[in-house]
């Protein structure tokens, strides 16, 4: 076996195995702080739905002139704690920052957002384990043969999956493994390219191996309404479940925009997903803004995305099954867009200084009127 060195938040170890941190938090959950609070989104969604947030840091904010939102802003950190009941990690537990190099394993950054959740009573969201992007240069650009290329993969699965067991509500296991044209990645996607489709149906079932109690999903963008490419994933699960293989539910990231009108069909969408006995979920939700001349979105377009999130909120509440509602960041100087969309912002529910905008409003009001837990100002009495 491959020896493996595990950097953690304390100390450098070298191991045959990845240690299991899961032990030391088993014992007793406590109470998320939001819920004393009544008046955040984790109090509004009470039990109908796990709301998430995704945890701001590695990827694009290793380039940012800020330090590691998680680690340095405990303004930041205070609110993560307070409005959500699940976490993911938005890169921190992507190949390029989870595995720096073939034999290095680096679960500093993950381990502590799992603490994090562990501490403040939270589940967590796993992202992701098969993506054909943000993957070392050691992996796309190394001279590996398909069994070593397999090799790795499962190992890699087994390592982190195995870490976080019993921690982890949900994994994306596959992501984005169709193209724009609802194409399977042949090309773009490492392991497809070199292993074929089949590789699919095994990083399924290692990740149900290395954690039986997970939820395993597949995980895509413009995938909201019923169109080619979700027609794509709802044929291929139709394969999977039929070969057997165990995948548990389907997401939409939910990346939208106001210069797009709503799409209608989401509800639908995912409920033919839950036809087929799956678990769904809404993972990435923002909604990013064309911004005018001043960076300032005006009062018409902040409206114009609480509808946006409002209509997302009420589609996941709607389906059965649908467990879990993740927003894409939560304040917008940590968010991804503006350095993806030049030109484009505002995407989250807070803006800078924390204060909430109206789509923050909206989110809490469906949650609230589905749970019937009325914590926000303007509904109570």
């Amino acid at each position: 076996m491959r020896r493996r060195q595990i950097l953690t938040a304390g100390a450098v170890a070298t191991t045959l195995a990845a240690a299991t941190p899961a032990a030391a938090h088993a014992e007793r959950k406590p109470t998320p702080p939001g819920l004393a609070k009544k008046d955040t989104l984790a109090f509004a969604a009470g039990d109908v739905l796990e709301i998430g947030c995704a945890v701001a840091g590695g990827g694009h904010h290793l380039s940012q002139p800020y330090p590691d939102p998680f680690t340095h802003d405990e303004p930041y950190r205070q609110v993560l704690a307070a409005e959500f009941t699940s976490l993911s990690a938005e890169n921190q537990m992507k190949w390029d920052h989870l595995r720096p190099a073939e034999d290095v394993y680096d679960f500093t950054d993950a381990d502590a957002i799992a603490d994090f959740a562990a501490a403040n009573g939270q589940v967590m969201r796993g992202h992701t384990l098969l993506w054909h992007n943000q993957n070392p240069a050691w992996l796309e650009q190394g001279d590996h043969t398909p069994d070593q290329l397999r090799e790795i993969l499962r190992d890699h699965i087994e390592t982190v999956v195995g870490r976080y067991a019993g921690r982890m509500q949900q994994w994306d296991v596959a992501n984005e493994i169709f193209d724009d044209s609802a194409a399977l990645r042949t090309e773009a996607n490492i392991w497809i390219r070199e292993l074929g489709p089949g590789i699919i149906a095994d990083a399924f079932r290692w990740a149900h191996e290395a954690d039986p109690e997970a939820q395993l999903f597949l995980n895509d963008y413009n995938v909201e309404g019923i169109n080619p490419k979700s027609d794509a994933y709802h044929a291929l699960v139709q394969e999977l479940l039929a070969d057997g293989v165990p995948v548990h539910g389907f997401s939409t990231q939910g990346h939208l925009s106001t210069r797009y009108g709503f799409p209608d069909d989401l509800a639908a969408n995912l409920r033919r997903f839950a036809d087929l006995g799956l678990r769904t979920a809404i993972t990435e939700l923002d909604v990013r803004i064309d911004l005018p001349e001043g960076g300032e979105p005006t009062a018409e377009q902040l409206a114009t995305q609480a509808e946006h999130y409002r209509r997302a909120t009420e589609a996941a509440l709607s389906v059965e099954g649908c467990g879990s509602l993740t927003l894409w960041g939560v304040v917008d100087r940590y968010s991804w867009v503006p350095v993806t969309f030049p030109g484009q912002g505002a995407a989250t529910v807070l803006r800078d200084d924390l204060t909430r905008k109206p789509a923050y409003d909206a989110v809490q009001d469906a949650l609230a009127e589905a749970s019937g837990r009325s914590g926000h100002p303007a509904l109570r009495d």
